[in-house]
């Protein structure tokens, strides 16, 4: 055995075989046998689904690619020049001071004349043939906030070219900030801070997080554009991502499972509820110019598909956090009080998950809330009542969004403490415990185990202690107690007895 130990299976009341179960850095809690082969079965049987589902949707690399080149985001012959602001003129004021500049007359794009005095940006080109001399600087009209957002000579912009046509001269056009720099820091800065507090877990959490954009990418974004299925694609994508980044970050065990398999039952509740709201809603899947484009670029992706799938990850994370964190719980609960029923840790675990679903939805609904504020603003400016608001296409999708994801979420909480309580052994004599559930203070789940020799000297076992002295001394046994009184003489009678007992 590892280690060189071997621990015992405990002391058991029925015939029920069971057996103790490490998690890591966890406490040890004894697992049922029956209740773990079912985890198992049900979970090898969804893993077996999954994989199929995997090459059954898989997109063909081709006609991905067909479909991907086939939507040209500007006209032949336009590039995409990087230039280098030299100047940030102030935005106009009245009217103009959404709009810019005015462009030149007879030019296109947004060619602002040199003189400008507001709303553009005057930037320097990189030359297309290597020569520095061949430098050209251009003032470019933008709108106020653009004027307004901090930039600075120095900065890259991308601009939008339109190559020469005959006596038209090239045209240019603002059309972002190059915000690499910053970006690729805040993501260092993300890593370094994860891999320092969070240590290897952490690293293995971002390990797993990467696995997910990449499947997302290479499986799910090109199978929603070939037409296929929604529900079935995201279900498979998501499914398949919380075997990896489950299992990589909280570790191979019963525990993990357990909350692998409450995440698949609010996946699929969430899946559901998405289905029909979307069907009784009568969501069309295009609220915004995204998705109309989306549309007009490709006739074959169904956008009401496209809505379905972003329901089901839409919560993906957050279902996530909640199994865990009730698995987590009913483990500790069963260390802490081997004694406590099934029924018992279920309505424990219940407590803990209440308030877990309190701050749950408060993080779901800001979240979303947060998201779509600008079109809260916007609606709100309308004047509409609140009613003819939310009925809107855009919030109808966030609402039906937010509402199914939280009660797959709530639902995933009883369903994975119920779970978590059926896979924990059975409850104990809170009198005569197993070693491995005391600790040397007489806390239960985190001692070390009790061990005295055997046969093999490489082998130690597990032997009962009694809980009410644990953490005490322990005091001499009985038949210690025998001992010590058979070598204990009675004081002597007589002179001689004693002259008698001095020679010895």
């Amino acid at each position: 055995m590892p280690g060189g130990h071997l621990h015992s299976q405990g002391h058991h009341r029925s015939g029920a075989h069971s057996h103790g179960h490490g998690h890591g850095s966890g406490p040890q809690v004894e697992v049922g046998s029956l209740a773990k082969l079912a985890l198992i079965a049900f979970l090898i049987l969804t893993a077996a689904g999954t994989v199929f589902g995997l090459v059954r949707y898989w997109p063909s690399g081709a006609s991905a690619a067909d479909r991907v080149g086939s939507s040209d985001f500007a006209a032949p012959g336009v590039t995409f020049p990087i230039a280098t602001v030299s100047e940030v003129l102030p935005p106009c004021a009245g009217a103009e001071s959404q709009v810019g500049a005015a462009p030149l007359q007879n030019q296109r794009g947004d060619v602002a004349a040199d003189s400008a005095t507001c709303g553009a940006i005057r930037v320097n080109l990189e030359p297309e043939t290597g020569d520095w001399n061949d430098q050209v600087t251009v003032t470019i009209s933008v709108p106020g906030p653009v004027s307004t957002s901090g930039l600075q000579a120095g900065d890259k912009v991308q601009l939008l070219k339109i190559p020469a046509q005959g006596a038209e001269p090239a045209a240019y056009s603002f059309l972002q900030v190059q915000r690499g720099a910053p970006l690729a820091l805040l993501l260092a800065l993300f890593v370094l801070v994860v891999a320092v507090v969070a240590r290897l877990r952490g690293v293995l959490a971002l390990v797993g997080l990467g696995f997910g954009g990449l499947l997302v990418i290479k499986f799910m974004l090109p199978a929603l554009l070939e037409g296929q299925p929604g529900m079935r694609v995201a279900l498979i994508a998501s499914t398949a991502i919380m075997f990896v980044v489950l299992y990589l970050t909280h570790g191979l065990s019963t525990r993990t499972s357990t909350a692998l398999a409450g995440t698949f039952f609010g996946l699929a509740i969430t899946a559901v509820l998405g289905v029909l709201a979307v069907h009784l809603a009568r969501l069309s899947g295009v609220a915004d110019d995204e998705g109309a484009m989306l549309v007009a670029f490709n006739e074959t992706m169904r956008p009401r598909d496209l809505l379905t799938a972003a329901i089901i990850v839409a919560g993906l994370g957050v279902l996530n956090d909640v199994t865990i964190t009730q698995s987590s719980a009913v483990w500790e609960l069963r260390a802490a009080a081997p004694h406590l029923s099934r029924r018992t840790l279920f309505s424990s675990g219940m407590r803990i998950g209440r308030d877990h679903i309190a701050s749950t939805i408060y993080t779901i609904v800001f979240a979303y809330a947060g998201a779509a504020l600008p079109v809260l603003l916007l609606l709100f400016l309308y004047e509409r009542p609140v009613l003819d608001l939310l009925q809107a296409e855009s919030m109808s999708e966030e609402i039906v969004r937010t509402l199914a994801s939280a009660i797959g979420l709530v639902l995933a909480v009883p369903a994975t403490t119920a779970i978590a309580a059926l896979t924990v052994g059975r409850a104990r004599d809170p009198e005569i415990l197993p070693t491995e559930y005391l600790s040397p203070d007489g806390d239960a789940g985190r001692g070390e185990v009790d061990a005295s020799p055997t046969t093999d000297p490489t082998l130690t076992v597990s032997r009962p202690v009694d809980r009410r002295a644990a953490g005490r001394p322990r005091g001499p046994s009985a038949t210690e107690l025998q001992q010590r009184a058979a070598q204990i003489q009675r004081p002597p009678t007589s002179r001689s007895e004693l002259r008698s007992r001095s020679r010895r």
